[in-house]
């Protein structure tokens, strides 16, 4: 399934090949998930493609520096972020699912995940 996904103003969007529909989602509490309010679904890097420039991409890495949350400078949205899968060392991204269009949030099982405690 191929979503198309933005920030708020557009100057950061993407198209990203899920394969299939996508049906749940990382609900995090860490500091930044917690403040944000982001619901995560991670892919491969590779099934997601910028579709605007990326050096309109601004970037903010906390506590062990692993992800790359990327932003919107104008609008200040976090639509994905990139980091490694420490299981696999495949490179990731993590995506905001309320940044894609036509996903029904109500109907997404959410997953808690404690990266709190991280």
């Amino acid at each position: 399934m191929r979503y198309s996904g933005s920030c708020h103003c557009g100057g950061i969007a993407y198209t990203l090949e899920a394969g299939e529909a996508i049906g749940e989602a990382y609900d995090c509490n860490c500091s930044m998930c917690r403040r944000r309010g982001g619901l995560l679904a991670f892919f491969p890097r590779e099934a997601l493609a910028l579709t605007t420039d990326p050096g309109a991409l601004s970037t903010y890495r906390f506590h062990k520096q692993a992800l790359a949350h990327h932003f919107c400078p104008d609008c200040g949205i976090a639509p994905f972020s990139e980091g490694i899968d420490p299981r696999s060392g495949r490179a990731m991204a993590a995506v905001n699912v309320r940044c894609l269009d036509g996903i029904d949030l109500g109907a997404l099982k959410r997953v808690p995940v404690d990266g709190a405690s991280f």
